[in-house]
């Protein structure tokens, strides 16, 4: 009678990565985590962004902010925030923000309450 799981991982017991022994005899350190990506934070201090507006397809204008660092700062968040204050849509291209419309005075206004330095 053959055993359904016979020579697949689940048949045997688990072992450790980095020794390969069962991981019960295992001595291996714990596994260091790595650093967190920011969660919702946003660290404006210092930062200098670019605010242009730029014409897409169609003739449709957008307000792009340029020059945000993504290592320091949730992207997705800060995206969110924009949309939700100045009631637009928009999206991200990369590390760019990119907003609908022609809204370059409002852009800059609300990233200056976040802290930003806008030119």
């Amino acid at each position: 009678m053959s055993r359904l799981f016979a020579g697949t991982p689940w048949d045997r017991p688990p072992t450790c990565e980095r020794c390969g022994k069962l991981v019960a005899e295992c001595r291996c350190p714990p596994p260091v985590p790595s650093a967190p990506k920011p969660s919702g934070q946003i660290d404006s201090k210092g930062q200098r962004v670019t605010v242009r507006r730029e014409k897409r397809q169609k003739g449709k204008e957008v307000t792009v902010v340029r020059g945000i660092d993504p290592a320091k700062n949730d992207l997705p968040n800060l995206l969110t925030r924009l949309k939700s204050s100045l009631g637009t849509g928009g999206s991200l291209d990369g590390t760019d923000v990119i907003l609908q419309g022609d809204q370059i005075e409002r852009v800059k206004a609300a990233l200056e309450k976040l802290g930003f330095q806008p030119k």
